[in-house]
């Protein structure tokens, strides 16, 4: 419940594969950091997205980020945010490039040591 999962696919050899998918989360950010600093609300947290590497640069995380911004809109979000490492700038700059705003930063614990992604934030109003 409150999860919407989109799959990319493209034609293969003997019938259709997935190429890369998306996940979405409906609702109020868990992360106290994103909570503080998101503010089109309700929000949608970008939690999941991937596209095979074979597949990069054919336009398939745009398509997917754009049926995204639709179901989230379809369920009344009036934002989308996500958080993205710092290190990944072929991210952000995806991000960016698609109206994404950055906002701040989340801190977690994996393993034995913190680390920091960025925020960032798309306005669907």
């Amino acid at each position: 419940p409150g999860r919407a999962v989109l799959i990319a696919e493209e034609d293969a050899p003997g019938g259709r594969r997935a190429v890369g998918y998306l996940m979405l989360v409906h609702g109020e950010p868990y992360d106290a950091d994103v909570r503080a600093v998101v503010t089109h609300l309700p929000t949608t947290e970008l939690s999941k997205i991937y596209v095979l590497p074979t597949a990069h640069g054919g336009g398939i995380a745009r398509d997917l980020l754009d049926a995204a911004v639709e179901v989230a809109r379809s369920i009344g979000a009036a934002g989308i945010w996500l958080g993205t490492n710092q290190q990944n700038v072929r991210a952000q700059r995806f991000y960016e490039k698609s109206g994404f705003e950055r906002i701040g930063t989340k801190r977690f614990w994996v393993g034995d040591h913190w680390e920091d992604d960025f925020v960032f934030e798309l306005a669907l109003d």
